[in-house]
Parts: structure tokens; C-alpha cells; sequence
């Protein structure tokens, strides 16, 4: 299985979605590296962090799991290093 770096950040202008965010992230959580966030109280947001270490379509599908929750935005960057496990 071919797996790649990445990482995904995640802004929430929802906070009713917060749950639904945990509950997929605790889903994916073996192919998580580690995660950081960080709550802008002065703009009413959270930013969310994720590095990962997995196969593209499964970043994918998390990145399109998250980004389809009101009020959250996601983007992802990979990175051109790929592992064969």
C-alpha cells in the first residue's frame, strides 16, 4: 500500500459541528500523525491541524467527510514523498 505525508487544515465556523468533526477523526485515527488545534475566540473560529501518513484516497475521503459538514472549510496539501508499506 502506497501511502503519502500530508496535511489537511481545517477552519470551523460551526461549532454545532465539532462532534461530527471528533467522530470522523477518531474514525481515521490510525492514519493520523498528530494533531493541533487552536481556538480564535477574537473570530469566533477554530483551526484544526492534521498531519498524516496514508494512501491518497483515504485522505481524500476524510478531507471530503469534513468539508461536507456546515460551516467547516478543508484543504489539503500532500507532499511528493511516497512510502510502499
Amino acid at each position: 500500500m502506497e501511502t503519502r505525508i500530508a496535511v489537511m487544515s481545517i477552519i470551523v465556523e460551526n461549532p454545532d459541528s465539532a462532534e461530527q468533526i471528533n467522530a470522523i477523526l477518531h474514525d481515521y485515527g490510525s492514519f493520523i500523525i498528530g494533531r493541533m488545534g487552536i481556538p480564535y475566540r477574537k473570530r469566533g473560529v477554530n483551526i484544526i491541524s492534521i498531519a498524516l501518513d496514508a494512501p491518497q484516497d483515504t485522505a481524500a475521503a476524510l478531507s471530503g467527510k469534513i468539508g461536507r459538514l456546515p460551516g467547516v472549510s478543508v484543504k489539503t496539501a500532500y507532499s511528493g514523498v511516497i512510502s510502499k508499506e
